[in-house]
């Protein structure tokens, strides 16, 4: 592992301790909570690192120099970016809580699902919220359309998994709160009760579990967040 870490030109001068966990995120960023549940699921003790993403700092720059971005994972010295790629390290790195299911075809289409998330979900839900008065109908209609995927397959189940919280879980969960914000500041609804009922009845109990729960986005936190900086992208 190091061996790659030197070759994408990472070094410890952050003076990280072998053995260490470091999480380097925002609070508010729902890519970054996935993270942290993992890590608490697992039982794993971190550090974690507020990043002002205003003025990026020289570690993350250092630590994720290609894209800049946050959460990045840094175990033994050694960088993971991207929340997706981060997940899968930790489910690897450390046994007990198995965040993917052991058959290949179901790890696969977890995967897929996580992907699709990132991928489709969350981008049509900014895009949304961003989109000019014109556009947002469509836009709004192109987000629930992905929305309605995420409905189909929890439909029936207690968690995306089935019996047992897994990585997919952990990506979806991340939405709820973040939905709400976006409903709220665009004066729009996307996760609607009545569209995606198995959705929403899901979201309602996963943001209640107690792990959850303590790491969850307030959404307040995020209108107001969103207030000072309003977006200029139309990508989160």
């Amino acid at each position: 592992m190091a061996s790659i870490g030197r070759k994408l030109g990472f070094d410890s001068s952050f003076g990280f301790i072998m053995g260490e966990v470091k999480v380097i995120g925002a609070s508010l960023s729902l890519f970054c909570c996935r993270v942290e549940w993992a890590l608490k699921l697992k039982e794993v003790a971190y550090e974690y690192i507020e990043e002002d993403l205003r003025n990026k700092s020289p570690m993350l720059l250092q630590y994720n120099p290609v894209h800049k971005k946050i959460p990045v994972l840094v175990h033994n010295g050694i960088p993971i970016p991207e929340s997706l790629i981060i997940l899968e390290y930790i489910d690897q790195e450390w046994k007990g809580y198995a965040l993917l299911p052991e058959d290949p075809y179901e790890r696969a289409s977890m995967r897929f699902w996580a992907k699709f998330v990132d991928e489709k979900c969350v981008q049509s839900a900014w895009a949304a919220c961003c989109a000019e008065a014109c556009e947002r109908d469509e836009a709004v209609k192109s987000a629930q359309e992905s929305l309605g995927f995420l409905d189909k397959q929890i439909e029936g189940k207690k968690f995306f998994g089935g019996e047992i919280m897994g990585l997919l879980d952990l990506v979806v969960g991340s939405l709820p709160n973040w939905l709400r914000f976006l409903e709220e500041f665009a004066g729009i609804k996307l996760l609607d009760a009545e569209k995606f009922p198995s959705l929403h009845e899901w979201a309602e109990r996963f943001i209640q579990i107690p792990i959850i729960k303590e790491r969850n986005p307030p959404t307040d936190k995020l209108i107001n967040y969103i207030r000072a900086n309003p977006p200029t992208t139309n990508k989160p």
